[in-house]
């Protein structure tokens, strides 16, 4: 693909600027939020983006969790190897696929991942907060549809599929009640890798 030139080195200069100065600021206020949230539970932000990918993939890939974890393949091996150890995720091989190493959650991991999403709390979430005005604006939260065009176009359309489907099936597998985060019952409830838990 040809690389067009920028119509301003100056404008490129300044959008670049731009991006990377916001993305950082937002990264910063997600990060401390995030690693708050999930403390309690003695994870990281690594290790929990791991089960949250497990739990939507159900028997992702490293590879898998690489991608759409945006990290390198050596940190999702090892987080998702610590998870293990915890119990929390069961390593695997395909018969059909002996090159790669899958991971599923085991029960004990897909009930801790449950347990992270009811406790969290939105008003602890500083992006969320501050999300709060445009939603009162406007009457619903920013869609952010020129982030998502822009990651299409970096990561591809698989990157921006699963994420729109892991929201997705997240809205069809929970419900709230009373102010808490609950998942639905399903008749075809998978069954999780009892395996080191």
């Amino acid at each position: 693909m040809d690389q067009q030139v920028p119509s301003s080195l100056k404008q490129s200069v300044i959008f670049s600027h731009k991006v990377a100065q916001l993305s950082k600021a937002l990264w910063k206020s997600v990060e401390k939020d995030w690693q708050t949230w999930i403390k309690p539970f003695d994870l990281n932000i690594n290790e929990h983006h791991i089960l949250w990918i497990a739990y939507h993939l159900d028997g992702a890939s490293i590879s898998d969790i690489a991608k759409f974890g945006v990290m390198h393949v050596s940190t999702a091996f090892n987080f998702s190897k610590k998870l293990e150890e915890r119990g929390l995720l069961h390593f695997s091989k395909k018969e059909n696929d002996k090159r790669n190493t899958y991971v599923c959650l085991t029960n004990a991991g897909h009930d801790l991942f449950l347990k992270t999403l009811e406790s969290y709390q939105p008003n602890t979430y500083g992006v969320f907060e501050g999300a709060l005005p445009i939603r009162d604006l406007y009457g619903k939260f920013p869609e952010l549809s020129e982030i998502m065009s822009i990651l299409r176009h970096i990561y591809g359309p698989d990157f921006i599929d699963t994420f729109e489907q892991s929201l997705s099936k997240f809205d069809e597998d929970f419900k709230e009640v009373n102010g808490r985060l609950t998942k639905l019952e399903t008749d075809n409830k998978t069954n999780y890798s009892s395996e080191g838990a």
